[in-house]
């Protein structure tokens, strides 16, 4: 039997198994787990990850550059890793990182 006369699965199972990918794929990117999930590569989600600190690190930073200064690039480094993977931050658009970081630090904080 060839791969053409395979019966495509219900749409449903599609849709579940690409929701599962994206949060596998969100999951791995916001170092929630280090598992890598079927179809990528180590190394290029190790790219993803770096590329989603190094963009929530300067964001946050040209709003909290007192903050940075005070850390240090250790203690800096370990809140920005712990912002991206525990926050609520679920929107696509960088501008609200602050809120999304201001509201963090709030709960972390009580």
């Amino acid at each position: 039997m060839n791969a053409a006369a395979l019966p495509l699965p219900p749409p449903q199972a599609q849709q579940n198994q690409t929701e599962a990918s994206t949060a596998a794929f969100y999951d791995y990117v916001r170092g929630r787990t280090d598992d890598v999930p079927p179809g990528y590569t180590e190394a290029g989600l190790r790219v993803y990850r770096y590329l989603v600190y190094l963009g929530a690190s300067q964001m946050i930073e040209a709003h909290h550059p007192a903050l940075r200064a005070q850390l240090g690039e250790g203690d800096w480094r370990t809140l920005i890793e712990a912002f991206v993977r525990d926050s609520r931050w679920q929107s696509n658009f960088y501008e609200d990182l602050n809120d999304a970081f201001t509201d963090f630090l709030a709960r972390a904080s009580q």
